[in-house]
């Protein structure tokens, strides 16, 4: 039997029923999943067949912001990607499970940690609404700043994948990664070590199954050093649909 959800803001007689069938993808890391650029009109129209599991466990249509995880929360690369996979699949539906958190280092992801266990708390709970078919995961810059941090990176964000997928019942879960803005090089003092975290997020494909790796190369800050700006977060969407897809030949 269907379940009907409340939206929030939304008058009674709008009650939808819950989304069925979907392709689930789970959204974590830090701040650039989460998303920090500005909003314009365009990112809060919703797309037809795209959904977010919102922070009251309810399906909502996805418009940005698709994260809650602090007040500045705003556009993301998750609508973006959508867009480009319903090219190649116009009927399929697609789900979200926000899970980011600003600011957070790959220690705090840890299985057993609270980012960790409140992800697979969200997708558990999203889970009946469809398959889940790939995670999308940025991070890194939190731990850009010390060498023992960055070089560690790769040996520590393995078992966490591992454990991630083993919680979703799917060994070989598609996982796209994708590089740090380059523009943090010129963030004073923050992340002297950023390019030794990509160096390892470039070779992450090489060190577990089904893992694809996404360039930033060109895209642009919103003037911090630190979070991507609108337009360079449209663009890292799609290019994370590509390589996406380049993981699951069954997409459309």
């Amino acid at each position: 039997m269907r379940r009907r959800v409340f939206l929030a803001g939304m008058p009674a007689l709008a009650l939808q029923a819950q989304p069925e069938g979907m392709k689930l993808f789970l959204l974590a890391g830090q701040s650039n999943m989460a998303g920090r650029g500005v909003i314009t009109p365009e990112d809060q129209a919703p797309i037809a067949g795209v959904f977010a599991f919102n922070k009251e466990m309810a399906w909502a249509p996805a418009v940005d912001p698709l994260h809650f995880d602090k007040p500045i929360a705003a556009v993301g690369l998750a609508r973006s990607c959508a867009r480009t996979l319903l090219r190649f699949a116009p009927q399929q539906k697609i789900g979200f499970v926000p899970a980011a958190m600003g600011g957070s280092s790959l220690d705090e992801w840890k299985p057993g940690g609270a980012l960790f266990t409140q992800a697979v708390q969200r997708a558990k709970a999203a889970a009946p609404a469809g398959t889940f078919c790939g995670i999308l995961w940025h991070q890194g810059e939190a731990d850009s700043g010390k060498e023992e941090l960055a070089r560690s990176y790769t040996a520590r964000w393995v078992p966490m994948m591992t454990a991630l997928r083993g919680e979703l019942g799917a060994p070989e879960l598609p996982v796209v990664v994708g590089q740090l803005g380059e523009f943090l090089r010129t963030n004073e003092g923050g992340s002297p070590f950023c390019g030794v975290v990509n160096e390892h997020l470039a070779q992450l494909p090489l060190r577990a199954r089904r893992v694809a790796f996404v360039s930033s190369e060109g895209l642009k800050d919103k003037g911090d050093s630190v979070h991507f700006d609108t337009a360079g977060l449209h663009e890292f969407g799609r290019r994370y649909a590509l390589a996406y897809m380049g993981l699951d030949s069954s997409w459309g």
